[in-house]
């Protein structure tokens, strides 16, 4: 027997029976307060959605929408991010022969006199990894040095100088890319992306262009993720489209 009882505070187990706790009478709910939401999220942050809208309102009604649209994009990302890293890291791996090359390149390709400019980028964040792990008592090992590394890391393997050190490995990622598409357009497509993903995770807005409300750079980017997805693999572009609910989330936004 389960029994469904108000209590307030907390959840209780006593047997068979289930003491749940209720909160969402529709009568008991209060709605946020303009100025109360504007001195959390800061009046900056809630200015531009107040001046786009004309009123306190449908400043609220938008910023609730786009923080709708920014979830909608989390799953695709991460998925994205994923799929991506792995597939980069077997292209290096088959270039270097080596399962363990992101520790041990290191002292190889990461620490070349070329890449001085740039701060040793890419050696610097192994580093730091390493350190973070032994600093928690933990193993160094490929996989979890991996796992911590930006998109970022990744990204800047399309960078000239690193691509040049790697072989151009990376481009076999790829193997469905049109013929036309090479180093520089996947790199521009990583870096809005990166970007796009940025200000998802700092909560900024992703739903202007300019002072208008315009998802269409969101959707843009959401299609440029998808197409890329399917030059790596047609099937986990399949994948990831199951997850997808943005055009859904944006086309439900009038002013």
């Amino acid at each position: 027997m389960i029994t469904f009882h108000k209590e307030r505070g907390f959840t209780k187990y006593y047997g068979t029976k289930i003491i749940i706790t209720f909160v969402s009478s529709k009568k008991n709910q209060k709605k946020m307060k303009y100025h109360t939401l504007e001195k959390y999220a800061s009046v900056q942050r809630m200015n531009r959605f107040f001046i786009a809208t004309g009123s306190k309102t449908g400043a609220m009604k938008l910023y609730r929408v786009n923080l709708l649209v920014s979830q909608a994009f989390y799953p695709i990302l991460n998925l994205t991010e994923i799929f991506l890293r792995n597939s980069l890291y077997a292209s290096i791996e088959n270039y270097f022969s080596n399962s363990d090359w992101i520790i041990i390149e290191k002292t190889g390709f990461m620490n070349d006199l070329s890449l001085s400019r740039s701060g040793y980028y890419l050696k610097n964040c192994v580093i730091n990894a390493e350190n973070k792990m032994l600093r928690k008592g933990i193993d160094v090992s490929a996989g979890k040095v991996l796992a911590e590394q930006s998109f970022g890391f990744w990204v800047s393997l399309f960078e000239p100088a690193h691509y040049r050190l790697i072989g151009g490995s990376v481009i076999h990622s790829f193997p469905h890319k049109p013929s036309h598409i090479n180093r520089r357009a996947i790199f521009s497509i990583l870096c809005k992306i990166r970007d796009f993903r940025n200000r998802i995770y700092h909560n900024e807005p992703i739903c202007f262009i300019g002072t208008s409300v315009d998802f269409s750079y969101a959707v843009q980017i959401k299609n440029d993720l998808l197409e890329m997805l399917g030059w790596m693999e047609p099937d986990i572009k399949k994948y990831v489209q199951r997850f997808d609910t943005i055009d859904n989330k944006t086309s439900n936004y009038t002013m």
